[in-house]
């Protein structure tokens, strides 16, 4: 079983920063496609970024190219989003998730692990 577990969230004005981190735990290996995924109340949960397990290849959520950077440091087996120039159509819950297989997918059903969320919210 791998454990993740999201830190770094919280509240920011519109125009600002934050960097979430994952970092995960138990069987881990740099193979593993990594993302992360965002849930606003009453919507459907979407995929933001992810990046395959070397860290060679990413894909960004089009609303979010240009201002998010996801980016991965396999030593320390942690995740990061680097979210700039934030706006409050970014206010979600932010999760991490992994997957058995180096090439990333778009759909949440393909990742097999999840941590509980950090929650980002953004004020105009």
């Amino acid at each position: 079983q791998v454990q993740l577990v999201e830190s770094g969230g919280g509240l920011v004005q519109a125009g600002g920063s934050l960097r979430l981190s994952c970092a995960a735990s138990g069987r881990t290996f740099s193979s593993n496609a990594m993302g992360w995924f965002r849930q606003a109340p009453g919507k459907e949960r979407e995929i933001v970024a992810a990046i395959t397990g070397s860290g060679g290849n990413t894909y960004y959520l089009d609303s979010v190219k240009g201002r998010f950077t996801i980016s991965r440091d396999n030593a320390k087996n942690t995740l990061y989003l680097q979210m700039n120039s934030l706006k409050p159509e970014d206010t979600a819950d932010y999760y991490c998730a992994a997957r058995r297989g180096e090439w990333y997918g778009r759909s949440r059903q393909v990742y097999d692990y999840w941590g509980q969320g950090t929650q980002v919210t953004v004020s105009s």
